[in-house]
């Protein structure tokens, strides 16, 4: 097996986000007039920001850095991102709410990049919906305190309303009607009692807008909507794809095609998401999906009567989870990447 195919055993694969250097957004009009985008302590409410039209979005690779508190999410920048230093210190600064002149309001997350001496090396804005360059952004919020939970509702792997999930008892019921308690089948532990659902709704629209894998195009017998980063589990009766391997986790947005699996952009979408004692594999719409993993990206989106539990929670979760067998996006770039996998799972 191609070491090039898989992460390690050891550190979490890395969580690729879309972002914008700092200098592709500055201030029009306002206080801090010409200045490019910086850190909380920086910006100015009611300044004017507008996206350079020869601005490029660029994937920043982020993985949590080793013996993260539970209080805190500190990160690095992951080996092989497009942009930043590898190893880098990066911290999750604070969220910023931009209204635009018909006054919709676009939400984005800044990240601080440090050197080794603790300074700012680059500053990064990852927008929660899409930013459109020559249009006017006025700074109308900073949140220093809801930039990790943000982060992590996006980190979330999450099913949408409607999804029929496989209980214990081999009935299906949509997600929206199941309760902590509920037992669902598990591919490895079998029946499992539902410890926390989680849901909202958030705009369809960049890191929150769903993929549609249509009926059929992995098997599933209906369609299922899931966020951009779920990871579906792929048992392969032959290696059509060519990973060296019969297990598979890929991320649905790695497949995307235009065709039977796509990215639904635009209005609202309702979001759950489904924590068990262990990370696991579980059925929807009559495929293998996973179930929330806690880490160190997504535990701020749990609530705070569960924070007692975390400290549990995480070395199970860590434990179980299979990182190993996870499909990095370079072997899914071809456009009949799904229909491989399909192929493969039925023989």
């Amino acid at each position: 097996m191609s070491d090039a195919l898989y992460t390690s055993a050891g550190p979490r694969p890395a969580h690729s986000v879309t972002v914008y250097r700092g200098a592709d957004l500055r201030v029009v009009s306002g206080a801090n007039l010409g200045d490019e985008l910086s850190f909380a302590d920086d910006l100015q409410p009611d300044d004017i920001y507008a996206l350079s039209p020869r601005a490029r979005p660029c994937r920043l690779a982020v993985q949590p850095s080793a013996g993260a508190p539970v209080h805190v999410a500190p990160f690095h920048v992951a080996p092989g991102s497009e942009t930043g230093h590898p190893g880098a210190a990066l911290h999750l600064d604070c969220c910023v709410i931009f209204m635009s002149g018909d006054g919709a309001m676009t939400e984005a997350i800044v990240l601080v990049e440090t050197d080794s001496d603790g300074l700012v090396a680059q500053v990064y804005i990852m927008p929660l919906a899409p930013l459109q360059p020559r249009k006017d952004y006025a700074l109308v919020g900073i949140s220093a305190e809801g930039a990790l939970a943000r982060f992590a509702q996006a980190a979330c792997v999450s099913f949408t309303r409607g999804t029929l999930i496989t209980m214990a008892s081999g009935a299906q019921r949509p997600i929206e009607d199941l309760r902590p308690g509920d037992r669902v089948l598990t591919r490895d532990d079998g029946p499992q009692d539902i410890r926390w659902i989680g849901n909202q709704v958030v705009r369809a629209s960049g890191a929150f807008a769903p993929i549609l894998i249509r009926a059929g195009a992995l098997n599933n017998a209906r369609d299922l909507l899931v966020s951009p980063d779920h990871r579906l589990f792929i048992y392969q009766r032959r290696d059509r794809l060519g990973t060296g391997r019969a297990e598979l986790l890929v991320r649905a947005r790695h497949l995307l095609n235009g065709e039977s699996i796509v990215q639904q952009d635009g209005g609202f979408v309702e979001y759950y998401q489904m924590l068990f004692d262990h990370h696991q594999i579980i059925y929807a719409e009559g495929i293998a999906a996973e179930s929330m993993l806690v880490d160190t990206r997504t535990r701020a989106a749990l609530p705070a009567e569960l924070s007692e539990q975390l400290a549990a929670l995480l070395p199970r979760h860590r434990a179980s989870d299979q990182p190993e067998i996870e499909v990095q996006e370079v072997m899914l770039q071809r456009p009949d990447a799904a229909e491989l996998l399909r192929r493969s799972s039925v023989g």
